[in-house]
């Protein structure tokens, strides 16, 4: 007899309610997508609190993409800080250094796959 083989899923599903939450330079973060060894990128729900620190990476590219912040939220870029409301989408490259400047709550698509060891922060 002959086996069959199962139709591959193409698809992966993620509650982000229940994945662990780890503290990070900006607040607290849930980070989805590590484990899948074909995709390139992490996806992270960030609560980013009011004593974020000033951080860089030399290999990552974040994208962070504003779901929700209290009135005057900003990010700061780079020493410039940008006025930041939800629905906003921001682009940090490699070297640039930021953080954010209130409190909002965020999707960061992170690529490649985030790395703890890409993370530096700055004094002061």
């Amino acid at each position: 007899m002959e086996s069959e083989n199962p139709t591959p899923v193409r698809y992966h599903l993620v509650d982000f309610d229940h994945l662990p939450a780890v503290c990070c330079p900006c607040g607290i973060s849930q980070r989805a997508l590590a484990n899948l060894a074909d995709y390139p990128a992490t996806l992270h729900r960030t609560e980013i609190t009011t004593e974020a620190k000033a951080h860089y990476h030399q290999r990552l590219t974040e994208t962070y993409y504003i779901l929700e912040c209290e009135p005057g939220a900003q990010i700061e870029l780079d020493g410039q800080s940008v006025p930041v409301k939800p629905g906003m989408c921001i682009v940090i490259r490699p070297g640039c250094v930021h953080r954010g400047l209130g409190r909002m709550k965020i999707l960061n698509f992170v690529l490649p796959k985030f790395d703890p060891s890409d993370e530096f922060l700055v004094d002061g």
